[in-house]
């Protein structure tokens, strides 16, 4: 198989500091990306795409993490469950009347499923499983493919992703520079100092061209539709930027605070976090450490 040959950035963050007038130094970051060295790229980045497999893994990942759902099971008046909670009687044939349980003394129905207050009909079953199983291999399958997925343009376009024309894929980030009153300091960049760290990584993205796409994650949310916004789940976001990193350091902490941005090691890469939704394509931005863990 032949290998895809990358050339990764180089950052370089101009900071400027303008004094307040409480005598507080302000710093503006403007970051700047250089061509860096080129890279052979692993054997994943060629693999072939295969959206049906990678929908299906993503599909199973879901439906293995859904939580039982339904009543509880009928007890009887100890523990009667929902419509279920009235005293009631049935009249027994001749009377020319249907045959439904009616409240104790009166003529009203109830219990039935097509009762007032009566119990749901055919309801969720607390002991149905949900689950899927993805073999081993098809698993692995899927989450190449999805990697192959994030170093094409034309489906990270297609997927909704916004970027400028000059960005090249796959974006893999090299060397982290700061330059401040005329001085370099070179950091490791998974080891971003925690000072300020969000917005040196936001203006990272900018710096990239990517800055559009997390204007949209942050412009987009919005309260989700449907009984969710009721159970925690109130608000939806739309995914932008996957960061993959090596270790959890301090970018990793950076990152985790935008709207909108995941952050994922490595080790702990699956299909679902470069294509969620089972759409393939997701933006994803690369350190060179991790594309050295993906060896």
């Amino acid at each position: 198989m032949i290998r895809m040959k990358a050339k990764m950035y180089n950052l370089v963050n101009h900071v400027e500091q303008d004094e307040l007038d409480a005598g507080l130094l302000a710093e503006n970051y403007s970051v700047e990306a250089n061509d860096g060295k080129g890279m052979t790229l692993p054997a994943v980045f060629s693999a072939e795409v295969r959206e049906d497999i990678i929908r299906s893994a993503v599909l199973a990942s879901r439906a293995n993490r859904r939580q039982p759902y339904g009543h509880r099971e009928h007890n009887g008046k100890r523990a009667p469950q929902p419509g279920m909670k009235h005293s009631v009687e049935w009249w027994g044939k001749g009377r020319g009347v249907s045959r439904i349980m009616r409240k104790t003394g009166q003529r009203t129905g109830a219990q039935n499923p097509h009762t007032r207050g009566g119990r749901r009909a055919h309801g969720p079953l607390v002991a149905k499983d949900w689950s899927q199983k993805v073999n081993s291999k098809q698993r692995r399958v899927a989450r190449n493919s999805a990697i192959a997925a994030t170093a094409d343009r034309d489906m990270v376009a297609a997927r909704g992703h916004r970027f400028d024309d000059s960005v090249r894929f796959p974006i893999v980030i090299d060397d982290y520079v700061e330059s401040r009153d005329g001085s370099d300091e070179r950091y490791d960049v998974e080891a971003l100092p925690l000072q300020y760290s969000t917005r040196k990584f936001v203006a990272m993205m900018q710096g990239l061209g990517l800055g559009s796409d997390l204007e949209r994650a942050k412009n987009g949310r919005g309260i989700r539709a449907g009984k969710g916004k009721m159970r925690g789940r109130r608000y939806r976001t739309p995914k932008s930027i996957l960061l993959v990193v090596s270790s959890k350091e301090g970018l990793h902490k950076a990152a985790a605070n935008v709207p909108g941005v995941d952050v994922v090691a490595t080790k702990d890469l699956c299909a679902e976090d470069l294509a969620p939704g089972g759409d393939a394509g997701r933006l994803t931005v690369w350190t060179k450490q991790a594309i050295g863990a993906l060896e």
